[in-house]
């Protein structure tokens, strides 16, 4: 993912005032946007003046923007007329790197996929990894300086969601951090190619060692009694017994664990000390009262909004917003649009840490698509706000964050801050 944030590099419509733009030209999919932190205006005017927008030329190509949260509930929860194959990206590599997962896939394949795996996310296994989760929150907040500037997202977002992918896959946990580098590979955009770091031969030949190392392990374990970790959980079930079997499938589904169970916790737990710095107030309100951390919780990840948007495919012409939809054409929801849509969330453009049915947002999507993982992150964000107010009076943000340029993960790359012992 890019750390590039100079003006410099802005595109030129994120350099103007989006509404000097003429509407059918304004591009959401332009990631420096998001790198700019500048998308609020945009998505604004669009839900104002066009909420089922159609770009007919983009980089990804012509598409439709839906921006209202009715509107994305609706595509989400219809899966008969939006398919979500063969990606859920509004662009991605799958020409030169073809992958398939259960969250590309439509009924009845995405049902037995997902079956295979969500009992690592049961509630009785959740309460067997909270203990462990708690220990190393505890322990990575401990070794932190105090009183010293340091990178929030590196000493402590990075590090507690990549031990949490190491613990859930049984991933040696002294090689941890390959999760992350191919987390990041497989969900860099393409526009990126050439100025990430990150060629397509690298990006592919990374991902075959991502391949390469979890076939090994799939080896090693099949003839091992059942454990608890997502790969016994794949061996152990009758559908997917043979997954090994199709690299692609294979891959693509590892790729998508991977990426779910690192990107919405990690950006969320940077995102909510960025929000709350941003918001002293609600700051002050949750020292006086640390009981409204799991309600903070569900409203750092609608804030936040770790993933912008998924990308749906038409299957049949229907109407949206009196809107003609074509078969063939594709559908973006643009989830964080839809959580700042004040007709459905009351004072949505506040951060509000008490705020009534803070649940209610879109950031884990709708329908059979619903993040599996999304009561993990709730509780991994839980413990580690937990922790932090046993130690800390303040996690002060002492500079600007640097975002990610990607249209696709609201991403942080670096957050300065300095903590205050209680």
């Amino acid at each position: 993912m890019s750390v590039q944030n100079s003006t410099s590099e802005m595109s030129e419509q994120a350099r103007a005032n989006p509404n000097d733009i003429p509407l059918a030209e304004i591009d959401v999919s332009d990631s420096t946007l998001y790198e700019h932190d500048l998308h609020d205006a945009f998505f604004r005017r669009l839900r104002e003046e066009d909420p089922v927008h159609y770009l007919a030329d983009s980089p990804f190509g012509p598409f439709w923007s839906i921006t209202k949260f009715a509107d994305i509930q609706y595509v989400d929860s219809h899966h008969d007329i939006f398919s979500s194959e063969p990606s859920i990206l509004i662009g991605d590599h799958s020409e030169d790197i073809p992958l398939t997962n259960f969250i590309q896939s439509d009924p009845p394949v995405h049902g037995v996929q997902r079956k295979a795996v969500q009992n690592v996310v049961a509630p009785s296994n959740l309460a067997e990894l909270e203990p462990i989760i708690r220990r190393r929150a505890a322990s990575i907040l401990d070794g932190l300086p105090v009183g010293e500037t340091f990178n929030w997202v590196e000493k402590v977002s990075v590090e507690l969601t990549t031990q949490m992918l190491a613990t859930i896959f049984d991933f040696p946990f002294e090689e941890r951090h390959l999760l992350t580098y191919w987390s990041d590979l497989a969900i860099a955009t393409p526009e990126l190619t050439g100025n990430d770091g990150v060629s397509d031969e690298e990006r592919s030949r990374s991902l075959g060692e991502c391949l390469q190392k979890f076939t090994a392990l799939w080896h090693e374990r099949k003839d091992q009694p059942p454990k608890f970790d997502l790969i016994s959980m794949l061996i152990n079930n009758d559908d997917t017994k043979d997954m090994v079997d199709v690299p692609e499938v294979f891959l693509g589904n590892l790729m998508l664990l991977i990426v779910g169970g690192n990107d919405t916790t990690r950006n969320s737990i940077s995102g909510g000390i960025l929000a709350l710095n941003e918001h002293p107030d609600e700051y002050q309100k949750l020292r006086n009262n640390p009981a409204l951390i799991p309600n903070m919780v569900s409203e750092i990840v609608r804030w936040q909004t770790p993933l912008l948007h998924m990308r749906r495919l038409a299957k049949k012409d229907t109407e949206l917003g009196g809107k003609k939809i074509r078969k063939g054409d594709k559908v973006v929801m643009w989830y964080v649009s839809g959580n700042r849509d004040e007709s459905m969330i009351d004072r949505a453009n506040e951060f509000i840490i008490d705020r009534p049915s803070a649940r209610h947002h879109l950031s884990f999507g709708f329908g059979i698509h619903r993040c599996m993982g999304n009561r993990l992150a709730e509780m991994q964000l839980r413990i580690v706000w937990e922790e932090i107010m046993k130690r800390f009076s303040r996690v002060e943000v002492v500079a600007a964050p640097t975002r990610g340029r990607s249209n696709f993960v609201r991403g942080i790359i670096e957050l300065p801050v300095r903590l205050h012992a209680l």
